[in-house]
């Protein structure tokens, strides 16, 4: 298990931390080769993030941005991850990025995991960049507690995946989502987790304590030896 924890006194201060991770990655990245890949989470911790990083003067020609995850719903509804990352990162310096979705035109996304997976493999691999956050169910992108799916998601050798979540609180009414398999997750160079507050921390905590990974599947990516994890925390 290769976790590096950095914890910050605020998100200010956190925010800055993985903007500084995130940019050097990716000027590196696009230094060093013809195309470099960014994969990214909705939510409100990378919202600073991806509005700062939509200013920065990268060369943003080069850089393929793609979802980690997303709901089985339109761009136009407004739970959609597409719609979010265009609304925060795909703006100013990065308005003529094309975004890599996840949503089809297929009537599901057990029916759409072939053409998102043949969308998926044509990204720069492995990806330069991925962001993930944590529910406080421990879930991480749409890999979620006992869902319908998550075995295959956990065992695929492909990169994308179709999960049916159980409702909750945390999953709403959008249970039925497209998300990276774990394989997906980890083909990356900077794999990046972002959680914040006390109970976030609790969850965290719990995760790397135990070893059910249908009860809290953050753990396989916490647990999992082929890349290190660089865990950002923040009250």
């Amino acid at each position: 298990m290769a976790v590096e924890e950095r914890f910050f006194d605020s998100r200010e201060q956190m925010v800055d931390a993985v903007f500084e991770h995130t940019i050097s990655a990716l000027r590196e990245a696009t230094s060093q080769r013809d195309a470099a890949s960014f994969l990214v989470s909705g939510g409100s911790s990378p919202a600073p993030i991806y509005k700062r990083l939509s200013e920065a003067d990268l060369a943003w020609q080069k850089i393929q941005v793609a979802l980690v995850d997303e709901r089985w719903v339109d761009i136009d509804h407004e739970k959609s991850n597409a719609a979010f990352i265009q609304q925060t990162l795909l703006q100013n310096n990065a308005s003529e990025v094309e975004l890599v979705g996840m949503k089809n035109s297929a009537v599901s996304a057990a029916d759409g995991v072939a053409k998102c997976e043949a969308a998926y493999q044509k990204l720069a691999a492995p990806f330069d960049v991925t962001i993930l956050g944590m529910g406080p169910d421990g879930h991480t992108a749409s890999l979620f507690p006992h869902a319908k799916g998550l075995a295959e998601s956990l065992e695929t050798k492909n990169l994308c995946s179709a999960i049916t979540a159980i409702k909750s609180e945390v999953t709403g009414d959008c249970t039925e989502r497209m998300t990276l398999s774990l394989n997906g997750i980890v083909n990356s160079r900077h794999l990046l987790l972002l959680i914040s507050g006390e109970e976030k921390l609790a969850t965290y905590r719990e995760a790397l304590a135990g070893d059910n990974i249908s009860e809290m599947p953050v753990r396989a990516v916490l647990q999992q030896d082929q890349i290190p994890v660089t865990v950002y925390w923040a009250p």
